[in-house]
């Protein structure tokens, strides 16, 4: 038995060392790796990259020129709870690439091409607690239930997108929200929105940066914050009629005309032809006295 002293011997040294290397071969190219954790900030990646270690927890590919996740390599990673793709080309080829990652709780896509989320598109991340999709400027659309099947979510960033309506469902129906980025988009502040702002109103979810969350259109209320927004919008909406309701309106006073006058003239009508039997009756009746 070896003193405490003495040098390891070569055979532990060389399994020492042989895992060691193991270890950085295994880690990909121009990354870093730690204990289940992958790093390839800033490397300029053009792809994803290959041979990442199948139990990696946490990757980070965030500023390279990744244009496209693969699902099937995404899939091997079955235990991955952090992926951060910010600042990157990615666009909208995103449905069901994240089948096999049904353990991911931290997704960040900020600063990214995407021009509209689908229902596809984060439906099978069941366990998705942070989603970050804001500074995509291009991002004009999210499908009314495209979070349907994140019921986890608590934290969302849509701030500095071209957004510019979001239906109240897609939100009000996530029972764990908590925080919400709205700030510095190009919001339409229409009588459709005017729910959507009510909610924001009374809802208990925090809007962070809310100085920022102001209408975009039409130009009337162009910087107007929201709770004023709101105030404005209740009176122009629910006491201004658009010409629709007027046509509505008349076509509604018109039948009320013409079932007046119908059911005017059908009186007079059953009133005369009474009025006829009653003095027919009375005429006979003198007859048969006579």
């Amino acid at each position: 038995m070896s003193s405490p002293g003495r040098p390891r011997p070569l055979g532990l040294m060389f399994l020492f060392g042989m895992g060691m290397a193991s270890e950085r071969i295994n880690c990909p190219s121009r990354c870093s790796c730690q204990y289940l954790e992958v790093n390839c900030t800033g490397q300029q990646l053009p792809e994803f990259p290959a041979a990442i270690p199948l139990d990696t927890r946490q990757l980070i590919l965030a500023a390279n020129n990744i244009s496209y996740l693969p699902a099937v390599e995404l899939s091997f990673l079955a235990d991955l709870v952090y992926l951060d793709c910010s600042k990157n080309l990615l666009g909208d080829d995103l449905d069901f690439t994240f089948i096999g990652v049904a353990k991911l709780v931290y997704l960040d896509l900020s600063f990214n091409n995407l021009t509209q989320v689908t229902f596809g598109t984060f439906a099978h991340l069941l366990s998705l607690v942070v989603l970050k999709i804001s500074d995509n400027p291009n991002l004009v659309a999210i499908e009314k239930d495209a979070f349907a099947n994140n019921t986890w979510l608590r934290h969302l960033d849509v701030s500095r997108t071209g957004l510019t309506f979001l239906d109240t469902s897609t939100v009000r129906d996530l029972p764990n929200l908590r925080f919400l980025g709205l700030s510095d988009n190009l919001w339409h502040c229409s009588c459709s929105f005017l729910d959507f702002i009510t909610w924001m109103t009374e809802s208990n979810v925090h809007f962070p940066d809310a100085d920022h969350i102001t209408c975009y259109t039409p130009q009337g209320l162009r910087a107007l914050r929201m709770p004023a927004a709101e105030a404005q919008l209740r009176f122009a909406c629910l006491t201004q009629l658009h010409k629709q309701d007027y046509i509505f309106l008349c076509l509604v006073g018109f039948c009320i005309f013409f079932a007046g006058t119908a059911a005017a003239w059908l009186a007079g009508v059953c009133a005369v032809i009474y009025e006829l039997h009653t003095s027919k009756r009375e005429e006979e009746e003198e007859e048969e006295e006579d």
